[in-house]
């Protein structure tokens, strides 16, 4: 069910130089209970997209449906109301220097004028979560990155929220302590059942923890799907570039730099691009190739398996010599197994 829907969202800026058209019409439904990523590199509009859904930047044109509700036509009060039911954590954490752990948990508590007993019975509990209780009397600059963001998770959380926006929460942090932070926004999606999205330009961050995922250029959403199909199946060049931070998408070395030919040349190799998902990924189909073929030669170029929420994929590069009827022969044989087909082409090893 959907929970937040942007319809046609459009945001113009005027600088000196004239308009910038940061959000061109964008649509996005996100389900309820979801784990969303949007992923994008610096300047393509995906913190003003994500800024937009709580309306802290007002759309330029069109709707932001959040639980039933079009944000951009409620009054000032009501709009405040709704953003109690909207998280947000930063890259930078923005706490109050000057103010406890406990105290930065309890701060929109206290701005929506709840006892101190209210308070405790809140941040207590928030605290127990995150994993922060032997801190709660300390002060942010005695914080280590990762539990400095612990307490902006909590605060978020300190009102209750259906939805937690997470705007490059991870950026500021080492691998270790990224990946114990991205452990505790699952944690709390399945505990809590928040809908969580989440902004970064780490596709690592996207198959970690995200279900459906964005893929946003210059201001529009190149594409978009479960995080599965738009790892093993990417449409466009800037997902690919993504996907490349996982799996390499370069030929071997021994085959750069030479002339790519889609018609048979004497000498050179076919290269393929193989991709496995789920079940496929443990079947011996290289194997079974080789055994079925025994007059060609089949190489395994590259190679490299990993797993989305449990789901394994992966992907070789083969490189197949021999002649061509059987190369053909053995290409239909492939084409028919459970797997995914890319041919890259002819091409002669580098001397």
């Amino acid at each position: 069910m959907a929970l937040i829907t942007l319809s046609h969202i459009e945001k113009t800026y005027d600088s000196p130089q004239g308009p910038v058209h940061a959000l061109k019409g964008i649509d996005l439904t996100i389900d309820t209970g979801d784990i969303y990523g949007i992923i994008g590199l610096s300047g393509a509009g995906k913190s003003t997209l994500i800024r937009c859904i709580n309306l802290l930047e007002r759309p330029t044109a069109g709707k932001v449906i959040v639980d039933g509700q079009d944000m951009t036509a409620l009054s000032d009060k009501e709009l405040r109301a709704a953003r109690k039911n909207i998280g947000m954590i930063f890259q930078h954490f923005n706490l109050l220097s000057t103010a406890t752990v406990y105290d930065n948990i309890a701060f929109p508590l206290r701005l929506a004028h709840k006892s101190e007993k209210e308070v405790r019975a809140k941040v207590e509990p928030l605290l127990s979560l995150v994993g922060l209780e032997s801190k709660a009397r300390q002060y942010p600059s005695q914080l280590s990155g990762g539990q400095k963001q612990r307490v902006g998770i909590a605060r978020a959380l300190a009102s209750d929220p259906t939805v937690l926006l997470c705007d490059e929460a991870t950026s500021a942090l080492d691998p270790q302590t990224t990946r114990s932070i991205l452990d505790l926004i699952r944690s709390i999606n399945e505990k809590l059942q928040l809908t969580v999205i989440v902004i970064t330009h780490e596709m690592q961050v996207i198959k970690e923890i995200c279900d459906k995922v964005a893929v946003i250029e210059n201001g529009v959403i190149a594409e978009q799907g479960s995080v599965l199909d738009i790892i093993t199946n990417p449409q466009k060049p800037i997902t690919r570039e993504f996907i490349g931070s996982l799996i390499s998408n370069d030929l071997p070395a021994a085959f750069r730099g030479g002339e790519i030919s889609k018609e048979p040349v004497p000498g050179s190799y076919l290269l393929l691009r193989v991709t496995f998902v789920g079940e496929s990924a443990d079947d011996p189909v290289l194997a079974d190739t080789i055994k079925n073929f025994p007059e060609i030669d089949v190489s395994m170029l590259y190679g490299n398996l990993d797993q989305v929420h449990g789901i394994p994929f992966g992907r070789m590069i083969i490189g197949i010599t021999g002649p061509q009827d059987r190369i053909e022969a053995a290409m239909a044989y492939l084409q028919k197994q459970d797997i995914r087909l890319e041919v890259i082409g002819y091409v002669h090893r580098n001397a």
